[in-house]
């Protein structure tokens, strides 16, 4: 069973930081108003005609301190229904999920013991929140930033029900000319979507399988080295490797690498980040991202210097990671790896496992200049 809160998600941001939700209602009238997935489109439709921008907090009831007492709602709801009641504030380590709210779509909602629906439903979460803009296409959304036009994960589409091959094409091309984004990319997370992704690449698209791995949260030996520092610190990392990775490979690498680095700042705002570095002689050689986002917590953005490979700077990023993950009363570490390159290895000597997969579909826009 699970319990439903919509919020906003400036309203989320905040409860992060204090670790309770605490809505007007709990100072009013002594309790948090929750619903069952078949319940909350009314207090949606009462309370926020039209919205398209909350999200959900997916509540296990198992990990509340408070009661819930079951209760009338207002006159208007239909008769006999009774409605949860939490008394007391919703911690945010009972979250086990974020999701968009996009009626009429119907959201998936994971169990709290999925680890596979859990990274999923934070896989296509955070894009939808961070967006600019968020636009209805076939399968599922995409998402826009005109600030960011290079990146990849703010501009393209992100498809959780079966479309085919035509229609990711015909779709990505259509908003990437209106857009004017240099590539078409599609994120596919659908069981079965290897076919249409093996299908693009027939197409001369690339196409790449990106496995969501989990472990369970529980401190980790090794992270004395390494520290929480301010994102800003970790930027001439970023720029040293990715003018690394992409030389010869774009154009305009100045632009590209400096909206790579830009659009950083933007995770903070929708969930609560933590930077963790290693330093060799005050200078940052290696670092990585916790993003935490209630009991689920996502490990992103590790890399090493190419100088100070094997010494074990990525191994104590990732201890600190799991223990301030533990710390923060989450159950559950997700991270993405492709499915064809070394780190899954590395990860999985480190106690994580595949829990789903999804495939990352792209290719130049053929008019764009690269």
């Amino acid at each position: 069973m699970i319990l439903l809160h919509l919020i906003e998600p400036g309203a989320w941001r905040a409860a992060l930081a204090r670790g309770q939700v605490r809505p007007p209602s709990l100072e009013a009238i002594g309790y948090v108003h929750l619903s069952t997935p078949e319940q909350v489109r009314l207090p949606a439709e009462r309370l926020f005609p039209g919205r398209r921008d909350l999200v959900l907090l997916v509540v296990d009831p198992g990990r509340l301190d408070d009661p819930v007492r079951w209760e009338p709602g207002t006159p208007s709801d239909p008769e006999g229904m009774r409605f949860p009641h939490l008394y007391g504030p919703l911690p945010v380590t009972a979250v086990i999920a974020v999701v968009p709210y996009r009626p009429p779509a119907v959201p998936s909602l994971p169990a709290p013991g999925d680890p596979a629906a859990r990274a999923l439903a934070l896989h296509g979460s955070v894009p939808v929140r961070r967006a600019a803009e968020v636009r209805d296409v076939p399968g599922g959304v995409a998402v826009l930033d005109p600030r960011f036009r290079h990146s990849r994960d703010d501009n393209r589409l992100l498809l959780t029900s079966p479309v085919d091959a035509d229609t990711v094409e015909r779709t990505a091309t259509a908003l990437a000319e209106e857009a004017g984004w240099p590539h078409l990319a599609a994120s596919l997370a659908w069981p079965g979507a290897s076919d249409v992704a093996r299908e693009l690449a027939g197409r001369d698209w690339q196409a790449s399988e990106l496995v969501l791995m989990g472990r369970p949260a529980a401190p980790m030996d090794g992270g004395a080295r390494a520290e929480v520092a301010d994102e800003r610190e970790v930027h001439d990392l970023w720029d040293r490797s990715w003018r690394r990775l992409l030389d010869g490979r774009v154009r305009d690498v100045d632009e590209v690498v400096d909206e790579l680095i830009g659009r950083e700042q933007r995770n903070d705002t929708v969930l609560a980040v933590h930077d963790i570095v290693v330093r060799e002689e005050g200078q940052v050689v290696a670092a990585g991202q916790l993003r935490i986002d209630g009991a689920t917590a996502a490990l992103d953005s590790v890399l090493t210097d190419a100088a100070f490979h094997g010494r074990g700077c990525a191994r104590a990023v990732l201890a600190r990671a799991m223990s301030l993950a533990a710390d923060a009363g989450c159950d559950l570490v997700v991270l993405e790896a492709w499915a064809d390159d070394w780190p899954r290895h590395w990860y999985a000597r480190a106690g994580f496992r595949v829990v789903a997969s999804a495939w990352d579909v792209a290719r130049p826009r053929p008019s764009a200049e690269m």
